[in-house]
């Protein structure tokens, strides 16, 4: 009977645990929280966004980069929490080890770690969105639909990762991960100018990234861009499969991780 709480709510308590665990770098989450959203729609507003005078997708610089800026900062955080605090767990502090050990299944680790990430995502994603609206960046209270198109674009790219990191010890390949994967995507994903307008060779960076296809879901919502519906149900299914795909891939590299 007393495994029975566990075994039921286990994710939640994994999660608290996490959600916890925050406390101790909660200076850096509130910097970030609050620093990027300023300093990014500062530049974009008044340095670069000033030096752009012509109309982008038939809207301002600034309000062309805001939701793109959005979703790409989140889904940073969402790469972040997917990447040391994972290692972490299995390699440094092994807290994910000691968990095993009690009624608590594998699949429990994992998803009470997507879950604990994503109530922090929201949180910070919602703060990019008042101070977005407070820098005129975003017009009227539908540009919010932008929020959880953003939280979901994170979660996808934080469930693959923590899928991946779940398999490795090494930690040289993480700081690989963050100049192969994370930094491409984040020049090469649409953020600050339209795909199109690169190379077609590097246009399949944006392609496969969650960056893009959320961005391009946050313009929709927030500048109206003129996307078909079947390119707004290709971002939707890719975000979906890759969530989706992530946390199975996750759940079976958690079980191979902590079953001896």
């Amino acid at each position: 009977m007393k495994a029975l709480k566990p075994r039921r709510f286990g994710w939640w308590y994994v999660a608290e645990w996490r959600l916890r665990g925050m406390r101790s770098y909660r200076w850096t989450i509130l910097l970030m929280t609050l620093g990027n959203p300023v300093l990014y729609l500062a530049a974009m507003g008044i340095g670069l966004g000033a030096l752009v005078r012509v109309d982008v997708a038939g809207v301002s610089y600034l309000h062309f980069v805001a939701p793109a800026l959005l979703v790409s900062t989140t889904v940073a955080e969402g790469f972040n929490e997917a990447s040391w605090p994972v290692m972490s767990g299995f390699r440094w502090q092994k807290f994910y080890l000691g968990m095993s050990a009690t009624p608590l299944a594998p699949v429990q680790l994992a998803m009470g770690e997507s879950v604990a990430v994503s109530l922090r995502l929201w949180v910070q994603s919602f703060t990019f969105w008042l101070i977005g609206l407070a820098f005129g960046a975003f017009d009227g209270l539908v540009s919010i639909l932008i929020v959880p198109i953003a939280v979901g674009a994170a979660m996808a790219t934080h469930a693959v990762v923590m899928a991946y990191v779940a398999t490795i010890d090494n930690d040289v390949v993480m700081t690989f991960m963050y100049r192969m994967i994370m930094m491409p995507m984040f020049l090469f994903a649409g953020t600050f100018y339209p795909l199109e307008t690169m190379p077609v060779f590097l246009q399949w960076i944006g392609w496969i990234s969650p960056m893009w296809h959320g961005s391009q879901l946050a313009r929709v919502v927030a500048i109206g861009l003129p996307e078909p519906g079947w390119l707004i149900a290709c971002h939707v299914g890719f975000l979906a499969v890759w969530t989706i795909g992530g946390l199975l891939w996750a759940r079976r590299t958690f079980t191979k991780r902590v079953v001896v």
